[in-house]
């Protein structure tokens, strides 16, 4: 969905970016010092944010200099507001935009209001969630706080004290983990935290003659909507809205309240988002030996035996209420709405298939999936194959998600130890289950 990456010159220093196709307006994701372009796009539950923006029009990515994939600062040096302020200008030329929308990130308020107080005829709209004037005052208590930041940057943890109504599990974990580790070094982050936190813009809000939107979650616990209302008092003839809701971030689930808010405010409707993104349980099966026993077979007996293994493969699946995707040979791919259904399915047919004569192997995970037509794909699915493929024969395995979500259910495992999956960050405790 988004482009390679490219830089654009911001001064001597080098500010990547990517855009998505070009749509009906250019819409600019302003960072904080904390973001990877890289990867920033494939996070679970941003993806399905971004491709509902992309809906709006062409969205881009970039990172400030010192973060991510732009070039660092000179030894010692430390940003600006200003320079921030001139990376928004140097992507804008780069991509030959006269102007665009402006949606902040967090920690990334003044920087966003700063460019549309200065740069009005290049800023259609401006778009502010969890806004606060003055940041957060240095306390005695200050020092802790960056310290225990540090502490855990690089974990994803601190994704999930800020974003409580974020679902959350070891996939999700490990995956904001590693956009951490590729945006900043904890190091960074420990220099960066306190500039961002006493940024104090009361003299820029006023200056902002740009229809603008605040969003604010209701019960965010750090940046209490009072904040965000002083933001809008300052700045005129702009909209407050107030949504459910405790995360900083708005760009992660639950983002529709956000979205709807922000399509509304630049369309003047209220968009109709598909839900092509759901959680979901994935199911792999194939037949262990499958290449020998078929040379040994024959083409005729083996194609009958693969008839009989598919039916009972379909059959099971109608009872479990399972949704067969896709077929590749002696393979299936399916996907339940509930977990415990899908471990009972794939038990069922291992046991079934032992009539013919044969055994299975089969990998489950429960996960993010994009819904493609009769087709799925993502995250979710990529790692649901990875864990069948570590399978052994006569094997039902499962990711140590799935098997937290079925506890209670009499279902009982043997710990597999951790593995690390080809093409997924972070070591994955897997299961077998055992009945």
């Amino acid at each position: 969905m988004f482009s390679e990456t490219r830089y654009a010159m911001n001064g001597d220093l080098r500010v990547a970016y990517r855009a998505s196709p070009a749509g009906a307006r250019d819409i600019v994701l302003v960072p904080n010092w904390f973001t990877n372009c890289e990867v920033f796009p494939e996070l679970p539950g941003v993806a399905g944010w971004l491709e509902a923006m992309t809906s709006l029009g062409r969205v881009i990515l970039f990172d400030q200099p010192g973060s991510g994939a732009s070039d660092p600062l000179a030894q010692g040096a430390m940003p600006t507001l200003e320079q921030w302020t001139d990376s928004i200008t140097a992507v804008l030329d780069a991509l030959e935009i006269s102007e665009a929308t402006l949606i902040a990130y967090a920690g990334a308020i003044h920087t966003a209001a700063l460019f549309a107080a200065t740069y009005p005829s290049r800023t259609t709209a401006l778009v502010l969630p969890e806004s606060t004037p003055d940041g957060v005052n240095r306390t005695d208590s200050m020092q802790d706080v960056v310290a225990s930041a540090a502490a855990v940057w690089g974990t994803g943890e601190l994704e999930h004290v800020i974003n409580p109504d974020m679902p959350w599990n070891e996939e999700i974990r490990a995956a904001w983990a590693r956009h951490e580790r590729l945006a900043a070094s904890p190091h960074t982050a420990e220099v960066m935290l306190p500039l961002l936190a006493e940024a104090n813009a009361h003299a820029i809000f006023p200056t902002v003659r740009v229809p603008t939107l605040l969003l604010h979650h209701r019960d965010d616990p750090f940046i209490p909507p009072e904040k965000g209302q002083a933001v809008a008092d300052y700045i005129a003839d702009s909209e407050f809205v107030e949504l459910p809701g405790r995360n900083v971030y708005h760009v992660v689930e639950p983002w529709r309240d956000s979205f709807d808010a922000i399509a509304e405010f630049l369309t003047g409707e209220q968009p109709a988002v598909a839900d092509d993104r759901v959680l979901a349980t994935v199911l792999f099966t194939d037949i262990v030996d499958s290449t020998r026993r078929a040379a040994e077979m024959g083409d005729r007996d083996w194609h009958a035996l693969l008839d009989a293994h598919d039916a009972i493969v379909r059959s099971q699946l109608s009872r479990f209420r399972g949704r067969e995707v896709n077929t590749s040979g002696d393979g299936f791919l399916a996907m339940f709405d509930g977990p415990q259904r899908a471990i009972r399915c794939a038990m069922t047919i291992r046991d079934a298939v032992h009539t013919l004569g044969i055994e299975i192997r089969a990998g489950l995970h429960t996960g993010e999936c994009e819904v493609r037509g009769d087709d799925i794909g993502g995250i979710g699915v990529h790692i649901g194959a990875r864990v069948s493929a570590m399978a052994g024969p006569d094997e039902v395995l499962v990711s140590s998600t799935l098997r937290d979500l079925v506890i209670g259910s009499g279902l009982e495992f043997e710990d597999r130890g951790a593995h690390q999956l080809k093409g997924v960050p972070g070591e994955w405790r897997l299961s077998a289950v055992t009945s």
